[in-house]
């Protein structure tokens, strides 16, 4: 009887002390535990989540050009988990990376945020995503390629080359063999232009360097590639800026040096020195007539 209440009182101190012990390293490990919130992808303006802890794009996505049918893509994104990273793709928004780990100093951010399509051969070959996060001494870059797939998802990302990444995104919408020419996404005027360009290319009028940039205009026209043209209207407003810039300096040089003019004409005539132009001259002329006469009187000679 003294031995089984012995082995019962032993068993209540034990869960005792596993109980303690549990508390104990449950309020140990409570302070050290660190919670990861994943910064906002799509759209960067979440605003539930604090400014400072949003990514921040350098620049603004370009508008949704090329095949109509892919439009429905814009507004949604693909996600795809390799290795320690999830990738998020927003079609004609943006990419990110982030890095799914407990360092204090996880990565999070943009890879690329939608700037223009590569065509070739009058085929969209690619969605180039620039203008991502700083790299060194340049910024991210991504290129989309568009594969023919029976579903849309993210399936591959590589970095071929440091800083610029290539990234795998499959989609039905793509299977069509037309589903990525170029031509018929054109308005009626911009195809009578390519066909223009192609008969002049054709008869030897232009050679294939200037068919290419007659190309490259009709795609910027189009919105397809970002424009390389210089704004005439935005160069004139700076010229026009500038000089009256320039006019408004001079006026103000004119002013001071009138200010000065009166500073100085105010002093000499406290002093009674004469500043009228006219005056000087007058003086001048006759110093000079006494001078001249003095020393045609004064023949340096003595009458005995």
């Amino acid at each position: 009887m003294v031995m089984y209440r012995f082995n019962k009182r032993r068993h209540c101190l034990f869960l005792q002390w596993l109980l303690g012990l549990s508390l104990m390293l449950s309020h140990g490990f409570a302070g050290k535990m660190k919670i990861v919130e994943e910064p906002n992808t799509f759209g960067l303006n979440n605003p539930f989540m604090a400014q400072t802890n949003r990514l921040q794009p350098r620049v603004t996505p370009s508008p949704v050009s090329g095949p109509h049918h892919l439009h429905q893509l814009a507004g949604k994104c693909f996600t795809l988990m390799e290795s320690t990273y999830k990738y998020e793709f927003c079609p004609f928004h943006n990419i990110t990376q982030h890095e799914q780990t407990f360092r204090w100093n996880a990565y999070s951010g943009i890879l690329g945020i939608w700037q223009e399509w590569e065509i070739a051969n009058n085929t969209f070959t690619g969605m180039w995503m620039r203008e991502g996060d700083a790299c060194g001494t340049r910024n991210r870059e991504t290129k989309v390629i568009l594969v023919c797939s029976s579903s849309s998802k993210l399936a591959q990302v590589s970095e071929p080359s440091t800083c610029v990444y290539s990234l795998t995104f499959e989609t039905p919408l793509v299977c069509h063999r037309h589903a990525l020419l170029v031509y018929p996404t054109l308005t009626e005027a911009l195809q009578k232009e390519w066909d223009e360009a192609e008969q002049a290319r054709y008869d030897g009028l232009i050679t294939d360097q200037g068919y290419n940039n007659l190309l490259r205009d009709i795609f910027e026209d189009a919105g397809l590639l970002k424009s390389h043209k210089v704004n005439l209207e935005a160069t004139k407003a700076v010229s026009n800026l500038d000089t009256q810039t320039s006019l408004q300096k001079c006026t103000e040089d004119v002013e001071k040096q009138r200010t000065e003019i009166r500073r100085l004409q105010a002093l000499l005539t406290q002093q009674n020195i004469p500043f009228d132009l006219q005056q000087i001259a007058t003086n001048d002329q006759a110093s000079e007539t006494e001078k001249d006469e003095r020393l045609r009187g004064d023949t340096g000679t003595v009458n005995l």
